[in-house]
């Protein structure tokens, strides 16, 4: 359940692995802080994390809940944040959440479900210790870039597969199995925007607000997360737009290619019918018909119907019916 517990000096430099049961003692350093990564932790250990860091009651219960809404609340002098994420397994989007508590000397991730480690976000910051020597909040930062970068290729993804797809959406022939993976995929990324667009209001709150915790030189970093989640929620309606235009031309492709097929029933259909009319006439077996006893009666009949077959198909084929 416990991924990392790291202890940093102000300045930006790892100082070393803790134990959770050390964070006090750690914490009576005033030059230190805090970053702990949990994985769907017990409620032992939140309720131990709520001991060594004084977090609130209620952000401890949203915690112990994975279905949580996207949000940023404020108790006190920290913030409760949770953030959908999501991750590509086996061509469909797993998604998951990850609960933060930010602090002026602390950072706790919490992740649930489907969402990859933090751990290379983590090693990143460690590389640039005069930023971390801001604090937690650049940690908070590339927790945030490490979700929305991992977004991106989740669409791209989906845009390569649209692609490959246009062959069988072009194709004059019915395919089921295409209609259903689009609108899988249209399900997937109607899904997918609704975790990433509620992400945009809490990157600009916190480009905006929480002076105490977000410090003026880090706010150009969260507003470059910002124009990576716009650019994702873009990427995703736009995507959307393209499926729903493809499942579109799909099914008017093949409704265009089955009114094809049925103009061309109905020609041959018409033209079955002039012969079977004027042969079952004569088969009514009457005694008086009109040439019935004539030599050339029965020619004569093969060429009228012969004769009115033939005006029918150039007529249909004129039409472009045949």
């Amino acid at each position: 359940m416990v991924v990392n517990c790291v202890a940093y000096r102000n300045d930006g430099t790892r100082l070393r692995d803790i134990q959770i049961d050390d964070i006090s003692e750690v914490l009576k350093e005033t030059d230190t802080f805090v970053w702990v990564g949990l994985h769907e932790p017990d409620d032992s250990l939140l309720l131990k994390l709520q001991e060594e860091f004084d977090l609130h009651d209620l952000a401890i219960e949203d915690a112990q809940q994975a279905h949580q809404r996207t949000k940023v609340e404020t108790y006190g002098d920290s913030l409760f944040i949770v953030v959908q994420t999501a991750q590509l397994i086996q061509g469909h989007i797993a998604f998951g959440e990850t609960h933060i508590f930010l602090g002026k000397r602390y950072l706790i991730t919490i992740r649930h479900g489907a969402s990859l480690s933090y751990t290379p976000a983590r090693h990143t910051c460690e590389k640039t210790p005069e930023l971390l020597a801001h604090g937690p909040s650049y940690g908070l930062y590339g927790v945030f870039d490490y979700i929305v970068d991992n977004l991106l290729p989740i669409v791209r993804e989906f845009r390569e597969e649209l692609q490959t797809l246009e062959k069988d959406i072009f194709t004059d022939t019915f395919n089921r199995d295409t209609v259903r993976r689009l609108y899988d995929m249209q399900r997937d990324l109607m899904t997918l925007r609704l975790a990433a667009a509620p992400m945009q209001d809490v990157v600009n709150q916190l480009v905006r607000l929480h002076p105490e915790l977000i410090p003026d030189e880090l706010r150009a970093y969260f507003r470059d997360v910002y124009d990576h989640v716009f650019r994702v929620n873009e990427s995703i309606g736009a995507m959307r737009e393209m499926l729903a235009a493809a499942i579109n031309v799909n099914l008017s492709l093949v409704t265009f290619g089955q009114n094809e097929v049925m103009k061309k029933l109905a020609g041959w259909a018409a033209m079955l019918a002039a012969p079977t009319l004027i042969t079952s006439w004569y088969g009514m077996n009457f005694t008086h018909m009109p040439e019935l006893n004539q030599p050339w009666a029965y020619p004569t009949i093969m060429v009228v119907v012969a004769c009115v077959v033939g005006v029918i198909y150039f007529a249909l084929k004129r039409s472009r019916w045949l």
